[in-house]
């Protein structure tokens, strides 16, 4: 199982999560899921209308924090129709989104529900979640 942050989540994070959960997915019961960066995989600048069959080819989830992805009609369809499990990660507000220290505090937090949802969960599927609350069904 794949796991990708989009390019609008820093490239260390992603590189700080594999490595956190590689020994995780070899412990008894843990899940094997491994953390890559789109831009790595694909290419720095994507566009999501790009990246989306490709990760949907390979049965994969993504966490973001561009939550219009779920509200532009041409990227919702895209996603859904390819089979993606989207994750988003929403900020305090619009003007206000979450510094590096709060998204990784917001990952963390919810890396377990994030982690059985996307073994789990029968794809397409979307999740809102932000620093504090809990993972929410969208779409």
């Amino acid at each position: 199982m794949i796991i990708y942050l989009d390019e609008n989540l820093p490239k260390y994070i992603a590189e700080g999560f594999e490595t956190l959960q590689r020994p995780e997915g070899f412990k008894k019961g843990g899940f094997k899921i491994e953390v890559k960066y789109i831009p790595t995989e694909f290419h720095h600048g994507v566009k999501d209308l790009e990246w989306i069959p490709k990760v949907g080819k390979q049965g994969a989830c993504v966490i973001t924090k561009d939550v219009n992805i779920s509200r532009r009609k041409q990227e919702l369809e895209l996603y859904q129709k390819c089979g993606v499990g989207m994750f988003f990660l929403k900020g305090h507000s619009k003007k206000q989104p979450l510094n590096t220290w709060e998204t990784v505090q917001a990952l963390a937090k919810h890396w377990p529900e994030i982690s059985r949802i996307a073994h789990e969960e029968k794809r397409p599927f979307g999740y809102e979640f932000s620093l504090n609350g809990k993972l929410k069904r969208v779409q």
